[in-house]
């Protein structure tokens, strides 16, 4: 299936991403793709070298004529997410991932591409294993567990790099340049609870929210996807007044992704049943309807499932619905300063309710620091009141946008020498590593770009060929244009 990927031009891009998608990678499980980038060095015959949480550096000295031109750093992260259709088998942690063709884009099988960040690895090992690329000094890093923490960022040493450029290839749009980014920090609520055991056997049904387009928890955020999450939410503070027990609820996942699918289990005794599938019509609809518009392929089913055993006592069961229903979800703020950017939003990522414990996880993105916290401490707040223990961590800083950057002006006049138009000079609602990076070295002038990627952390993830055309004729541009 991948054989029709290697004949794609630039073939030495996609020949390195098909051989790169043939590794299972990941996040926080980088072992297999960290050996397969240091045996790629190797072969190579060019320095590398891991540090301590497993980074990956590798050297290529410039080629002739340009030895003199200021060492470039070329980064990009090697995780990816993995998320995959329900009705899909795939094991992400020994599984190659299965690519086509479709049109002028790259698409896979029922699961994520990994074209985030995988062209941007791609291109970079394109560069260090070329013979006839012009470029000065290269100073190649690979970091880790990026989509789930920046860990490998946040790792990194001081005295790692020598470098006065970073090119960081881990953007989506390619007419855009992006010199800003926002922060995050992680934000769980979980409550214990004693499960009341149900002696006589009680009718249960199964609540599945499905079908929806999920994707990239800040670039995404504010186009209003639905999430399953709090659509279950919603659906069981409906319910609520009735004579409903819930057994369980499963939704969402990775805390970077918008949650595409979940479900609930609730149990409800026979006299009961018919009063609360008309309410769960009435909402249902209501839902539907409302996402209609955008949410094309959108599911709400209840069903009849196996008998339960337990469920959340009264008390706790209330204090779940109150929560998982007031808990801010989307966009809080837009920029003041920058056009069309969100400042801060919350992504309500993940519910884990069952045998006596319910997890509720978050990620709470800014690029600024004053209201990342004023958002985190809203979702605290929700949580205390109903009497959940509340953690922050993963925090993470933004990247403040510096407009008189070099690299910026010399990028900005070789896009227009070379496509006959204006980039758009950005500053993203994600977390890139710039912003960390930053912190060590803060002389650093840095950038982010890449090729068109649509549907990022989601299933529908593809990646425009012709865009990665565009990116790397541009990228080989920058390389000798760099004094």
């Amino acid at each position: 299936m991948n054989s029709e990927i290697r004949q794609l031009e630039p073939k030495i891009l996609w020949n390195h991403f098909a051989d790169l998608n043939s590794v299972p990678r990941p996040s926080k499980k980088e072992e297999k793709v960290r050996q397969f980038i240091l045996d790629f060095a190797k072969n190579n015959n060019l320095e590398s070298k891991t540090d301590k949480v497993g980074n990956v550096f590798i050297t290529k000295q410039a080629t002739k004529g340009f030895e003199n031109r200021k060492t470039i750093v070329l980064q990009s992260h090697l995780d990816m997410v993995c998320q995959k259709n329900n009705d899909t088998i795939f094991d992400f942690e020994t599984q190659g991932i299965e690519m086509f063709v479709e049109s002028d884009f790259v698409k896979a099988n029922g699961t994520t591409l990994g074209a985030d960040n995988g062209i941007g690895v791609a291109a970079i090992m394109s560069i260090l294993s070329s013979s006839d690329i012009h470029h000065p000094t290269i100073e190649a890093l690979f970091t880790i567990d990026e989509e789930t923490g920046m860990t490998g960022a946040l790792g990194l040493e001081a005295n790692w790099l020598s470098g006065e450029i970073l090119l960081n290839l881990d953007t989506e749009e390619d007419d855009e340049l992006d010199i800003g980014c926002a922060g995050g920090i992680d934000v769980s609520g979980e409550i214990n609870f004693n499960p009341v055991i149900l002696i006589q056997p009680i009718p249960a049904y199964k609540i599945i929210v499905s079908g929806l387009q999920g994707g990239h928890s800040g670039i995404d955020i504010h186009k209003g996807f639905g999430n399953a999450n709090k659509i279950l939410g919603r659906i069981l503070y409906e319910l609520k007044d009735e004579k409903i027990l819930v057994n369980e609820i499963q939704s969402g996942g990775l805390r970077n992704a918008i949650p595409r699918e979940g479900f609930a289990i609730i149990s409800v005794e026979s006299q009961y049943i018919d009063a609360i599938k008309s309410k769960f019509d009435i909402i249902s609809k209501a839902i539907l309807n409302e996402f209609s518009l955008i949410e094309k392929n959108i599911s709400i089913t209840f069903s009849e499932t196996d008998i339960q055993y337990s469920a959340v006592n009264k008390e706790t069961q209330k204090k779940i619905i109150y929560v998982l229903n007031a808990l801010h979800n989307g966009v809080y703020r837009m920029s003041p300063d920058i056009s069309d950017l969100v400042e801060a939003s919350n992504n309500v990522a993940k519910v884990a309710c069952k045998e006596g414990k319910c997890s509720i996880f978050c990620l709470t993105r800014s690029s600024v620091e004053s209201s990342k916290l004023a958002l985190a401490n809203a979702l605290k707040s929700v949580f205390e009141l109903a009497e959940f223990t509340t953690t922050f961590s993963g925090e993470y800083p933004g990247w403040k946008p510096n407009s008189d950057s070099k690299i910026l002006n010399l990028m900005k006049k070789k896009y227009v020498e070379l496509f006959q138009s204006e980039p758009k000079v950005v500053a993203c609602h994600a977390g890139l590593e710039c912003g960390i990076l930053g912190r060590n070295y803060p002389k650093m002038d840095m950038i982010s770009f890449g090729p068109n990627i649509f549907g990022a952390h989601s299933p529908d993830e593809k990646v425009q060929i012709s865009s990665v055309q565009k990116f790397w004729k541009y990228l080989l541009e920058v390389l000798i244009s760099v004094d």
